[in-house]
């Protein structure tokens, strides 16, 4: 029976992460059309400081879908390994890069159709190698896990890094490394994904009926979760205003998802009960998925034409072009005479005494 009760949570937390990337990726796609609605208005745009948007309900649809998303990628945390939940977001780029190919015309060059189909192959190879047993499943186990020397010594690592980041590095390379802001903010994500995990099991309880409201782990975690938030905000918004978003993007996608795998397998140890497979097949997934993003993003604005060919493959089109010229130029032989015409036989002949008489 509890064999039983696992799995079906397992696929509820996968359910909840897939409908969650689902909602956010359509997010973007009906705030951007309430945007385009607006300028076609005439009305103030919103990076112009203009708040027209509030009276667009598209706008607020595009909110309503964001917020069911993040609602759906929150309850997910509490039912499915954290392994498998954080690498699906990737599912929600996907979702918004084909729905805006489709509804507000922009182009899909060939490079995202193959990050398309590399991010769903590699989705896939992630949701059958995943992790399918819980570890921590009440406040309880989830303080004991948390006093654990492995995590304290990561945990210590994150805020000691993070902080030289910020008052070290950030000042002096901040404007031009993309990986000081970055790597701040996937640092701090991976102690918000494990305050969500441990907010998501108090919610469980809660509906449960036990007194979790009594506890005071729960709103440590929720202060922690706050605080976590805050901070991958601000730094996320200076690395987006410094930098080109098709390089944010990916990178941040990459640290984000590798340090929520890294705290992970620290803290709810969903590793330990994977075999040698499983574990490659994890990791691989994660690399198709990796692959994927970057190719999505990466040449998003990059025009697909034959001159980005391998120099072998522009050599042997230049050679089918040139055999096709001498093709046109050289008719078959059922069109052409076998011998010269007497016409133009005699008329050569002609040429040939007016050229004798002249040189006499």
């Amino acid at each position: 029976m509890e064999g039983a009760g696992g799995r079906a949570g397992f696929y509820m937390g996968l359910g909840l992460a897939l409908a969650s990337s689902a909602f956010i990726g359509s997010s973007f796609i009906l705030k951007k059309k309430g945007l385009l609605r607006l300028c076609r208005r005439g009305r103030a745009r919103a990076g112009q400081g203009g708040h027209a948007y509030l009276q667009e309900w598209l706008w607020w649809a595009g909110l309503l879908c964001m917020g069911v998303g993040e609602a759906a990628n929150f309850a997910a945390y509490a039912f499915a390994p954290a392994t498998l939940v954080t690498p699906l977001g990737a599912l929600s780029v996907l979702v918004s890069a084909v729905l805006s190919s489709t509804f507000l015309n922009e182009q899909l060059n060939v490079h995202g159709k193959i990050g398309c189909i590399l991010s769903i192959l590699g989705s896939t190879v992630m949701v059958i190698h995943a992790p399918q047993e819980e570890e921590v499943s009440s406040l309880a186990s989830m303080a004991e896990k948390l006093k654990d020397p492995g995590f304290i010594v990561f945990a210590l690592c994150v805020l000691v890094s993070s902080l030289l980041l910020i008052v070290v590095a950030g000042p002096r390379y901040g404007q031009s490394n993309v990986l000081v802001y970055v790597l701040v903010c996937s640092a701090i994500g991976s102690l918000s994904v494990s305050c969500v995990k441990g907010l998501g099991i108090a919610l469980k309880e809660l509906f449960s009926g036990k007194p979790v409201l009594r506890e005071p782990l729960g709103w440590v975690l929720l202060v922690c979760l706050v605080i976590c938030i805050s901070i991958q905000i601000n730094y996320l918004n200076k690395a987006l205003d410094i930098f080109n978003t098709s390089v944010v993007t990916p990178i941040y996608y990459v640290l984000f998802t590798t340090a929520v795998m890294m705290c992970s397998a620290i803290l709810f140890k969903e590793w330990q009960h994977m075999v040698l497979d499983n574990i490659i097949g994890t990791i691989s997934g994660f690399l198709t998925i990796v692959s994927g993003i970057f190719l999505l993003h990466a040449f998003r604005d990059m025009p697909f034409t034959p001159d980005l060919l391998p120099l072998f493959l522009q050599q042997g089109r230049a050679d089918l072009h040139a055999l096709w010229r001498t093709a046109d130029r050289h008719q078959s032989c059922q069109h052409q005479p076998l011998l010269p015409s007497e016409d133009k036989g005699s008329q050569s002949t002609e040429e040939e005494e007016e050229e004798e008489g002249e040189s006499m």
